[in-house]
């Protein structure tokens, strides 16, 4: 056999499309919405911690109001709440941070011509506002937001909406999580899935799930182009 037989050719490797989680992949704003989030509970006299916060990351708020309900008894007017805790984000954000690699990333995604998406469970508003932040706007395909699937993640709705709004298969993606409800919902959908761990670390459930877990998106980079 020669070393070209036995070599997998790089380009037929190569995904269709790459589909980005947002919220702790692209951008550090899972540690600002924990810090809104507490300080948010200490306001309305309500002792909520960390690990209250973490039960919660990667899950749209449809699924989180009910939790939070149980956390906080059904004296507390979630919704109220919630508003609370976005004022105390709305404050933090402007000093959101972009994480590690994305821009190399998505500079080395055009240089292979590979179209791109986010899929996130948060509003269009905070996408498009993080975006302006960065400079990033024109970086992506596509947007795939709160309001655009029937079920949040861990089910595979945003995901298999982001390939076809692609239009490519699912099972061609490439998804970039760092949750371990994204990464659940990346895999549900048939995609390749690979875990940039944040705030969760990944556990052996998710490591099952995924073909890799990278430090940073350069090691992603390094794996596309290698």
């Amino acid at each position: 056999m020669t070393p070209n037989e036995a070599t997998p050719n790089a380009a037929a490797a190569r995904p269709a499309a790459v589909i980005f989680d947002m919220d702790g992949l692209l951008f550090d704003s899972e540690v600002l919405s924990r810090d809104a989030f507490l300080a948010a509970s200490s306001e309305i006299g309500h002792v909520a911690t960390h690990d209250d916060f973490l039960v919660m990351v990667g899950r749209p708020w449809t699924i989180n109001r009910v939790y939070l309900q149980d956390v906080f008894g059904q004296a507390q007017d979630i919704e109220a709440f919630g508003s609370v805790w976005r004022r105390h984000y709305v404050a933090l954000k402007a000093g959101l941070a972009l994480k590690a690699g994305v821009v190399e990333l998505l500079d080395h995604l055009d240089a292979l011509k590979i179209p791109r998406a986010i899929c996130t469970s948060s509003p269009h508003e905070d996408v498009t506002f993080n975006l302006a932040l960065h400079g990033l706007a024109s970086r992506f395909d596509a947007v795939i937001a709160s309001g655009d699937y029937a079920k949040g993640k861990p089910a595979p709705d945003p995901f298999l909406r982001a390939a076809e709004v692609l239009g490519v298969d699912p099972a061609a993606c490439l998804a970039l999580e760092d949750s371990h409800n994204g990464v659940r919902a990346a895999a549900a959908a048939g995609m390749r899935t690979v875990m940039i761990p944040d705030l969760l670390p990944a556990t052996d459930e998710i490591r099952a799930l995924c073909r890799m877990v990278a430090v940073d998106l350069h090691e992603v980079r390094a794996h596309l182009a290698a």
